[in-house]
C-alpha cells in the first residue's frame, strides 16, 4: 500500500499584499499528477489547510475541487486540522465525507480516530490526531502493535536537544511547553507530521516533516550548503518492510533572494539564468543613491515583493540602532560614568560616584 504525506498547504497564505491562490491551485494539480503516477492508494494530509480560521471562498473552492479529484480517482484521504484551521470548520461533515473515503478529524474529542485498512501483506491502521496542546494528551499507542501502523500529527516534534530546521512562516510557541519528543511515537512505523515548513526527518525512525508544498517566506529562500532548499512530498510505501521517497515539488513561480548592484541585476546575462516570473526578495549593495530602483527592478522582475539595501548606511544605521539599544539597557548613573570617562579620559572617583548617584535618584524621584 502506498501513501503520500502532505502537509501545510496554507490555502489562502498572503505575503506582502499577494496572494498566493494561484500558486497553490497549481502545486496541488502537481500533487494530483504525483498520486497518478506512482499509483497512491492514500493521501495522508497533517494540518493546516488554510491559512486562517475562516478561509476566503475562493480557497475553500479550490480545495473542494482538491478533495473531489482525489474522489474520484478512489484515493483515500486521512486529514487532520493543524493550528491555523478552525477545528470545527475542517470537522464538519466528517461523517458523511467517510463514505467516499474521505476521512477527516478536525478536532481532538479525547481519542485519537483510528482507521483500519488491509492489504496483501496484512493489517495497516491509521491513527488521525488534530493540533491540540501537548498537555491535553493522554499517552497512547497502537492498539494493535502487529499491524502496519500510522499516525497524523500536527505538532512540534523535538528529538532530544536536536531541534528541528524552522523558518519564519511558522508559528510556534516559545519555551518548550509545545514541545513533543519523538520518542512518543516510538510505537508507529510512520509518522506523518506537519507544522513546520521545511522538509525534514526527525529522530531514528521513520518520523517525517512532509513541509509545506510552497515557499511562505523568504528565510526558506536563503542558501543552505550551497544549496537553495527544495520542496517535496513524501511517498511511503508499506510491504513487509517501509520505504519512504521524497519527491519534489515544481512550483508555478519559485521564492528568491538575489543580490548585488542595480545595474548588474538588470543585466539579461544574469536575470535570464532563472524564472523572472519568480517572488524575489531583492537585496541592493550600490553605495549611491538610486533614482526610482524599484521601478526599474520590477520591469525585468515583475513580482518582487521585497526591496532592502545592504551597504556602508545601512550597516552604520544598524551600528547606531543597536547602540541605541544598549544605551536602553544602562542606567543614568551608569550613562554618565560613561560619558565622564570620554571627556575626561579618568574614572569618577568613588566620592563623586556616590555624589551622581544621589543625583540621579533626586531626579527620578526616589
Amino acid at each position: 500500500m502506498k501513501f503520500l504525506h502532505v502537509s501545510d498547504l496554507h490555502i489562502g497564505k498572503r505575503l506582502h499584499e499577494r496572494s498566493f491562490l494561484e500558486d497553490q491551485e497549481y502545486i496541488l494539480n502537481e500533487i494530483l499528477t504525483i498520486l497518478d503516477k506512482k499509483k497512491v492508494d492514500a493521501l495522508l494530509l497533517a494540518g493546516d489547510i488554510y491559512d486562517k480560521s475562516v478561509p476566503a471562498e475562493k480557497g475553500v473552492a479550490i480545495f473542494d475541487d482538491f478533495l473531489t479529484s482525489l474522489k474520484n480517482k478512489g484515493i483515500k484521504v486521512f486529514m487532520i486540522s493543524g493550528n491555523h484551521d478552525s477545528a470545527e470548520r475542517i470537522h464538519f461533515g466528517g461523517r458523511i465525507m467517510e463514505e467516499s473515503g474521505i476521512y477527516i478529524q478536525g478536532r481532538y474529542d479525547g481519542e485519537v480516530k483510528k482507521v483500519h485498512l488491509e492489504d496483501e501483506y496484512g493489517n495497516v491502521d491509521v491513527y488521525l490526531l488534530p493540533f491540540v496542546r501537548p498537555s491535553l494528551i493522554q499517552p497512547f499507542a497502537p492498539e494493535d502493535t502487529s499491524a502496519r501502523n500510522i499516525l497524523v500529527a500536527h505538532q512540534f516534534v523535538t528529538a532530544g536537544e536536536m531541534v528541528p530546521e524552522r523558518c519564519e512562516s511558522e508559528s510556534i510557541s516559545v519555551g518548550g511547553l509545545d514541545n513533543v519528543d519523538v520518542s512518543t511515537f516510538a510505537d508507529f512505523d510512520y509518522v506523518a507530521l506537519g507544522h513546520l515548513h521545511m522538509p525534514q526527518k526527525v529522530g531514528p525512525g521513520h518520523v517525517y516533516y512532509s513541509g509545506s508544498p510552497l515557499k511562505y517566506s523568504f528565510s526558506e529562500a536563503m542558501v543552505r550548503g550551497g544549496k537553495a532548499p527544495e520542496k517535496s512530498v513524501v511517498l511511503i510505501t508499506m510491504e513487509e518492510d517501509i520505504s519512504v521517497e521524497k519527491i519534489p515539488l515544481i512550483p508555478l513561480r519559485d521564492m528568491r533572494v538575489i543580490r548585488g548592484n542595480l545595474e548588474e541585476l538588470i543585466k539579461p546575462e544574469i536575470y535570464e539564468k532563472a524564472n523572472t516570473e519568480d517572488y524575489i526578495r531583492v537585496i541592493l549593495t550600490d553605495e549611491e543613491e538610486l533614482y526610482e530602483p524599484l521601478k526599474r527592478l520590477r520591469q525585468v522582475y515583475p513580482n518582487i515583493l521585497r526591496l532592502d539595501f545592504d551597504n556602508s548606511r545601512t550597516k552604520m544605521n544598524e551600528s547606531v540602532s543597536m547602540s541605541a539599544e544598549k544605551v536602553k539597557e544602562k542606567s543614568a548613573q551608569e550613562l554618565f560614568e560613561e560619558f565622564y570617562k570620554k571627556q575626561n579620559n579618568v574614572e569618577l572617583s568613588e566620592e563623586q560616584k556616590m555624589l551622581i548617584d544621589k543625583i540621579c535618584q533626586e531626579v527620578s524621584g526616589l
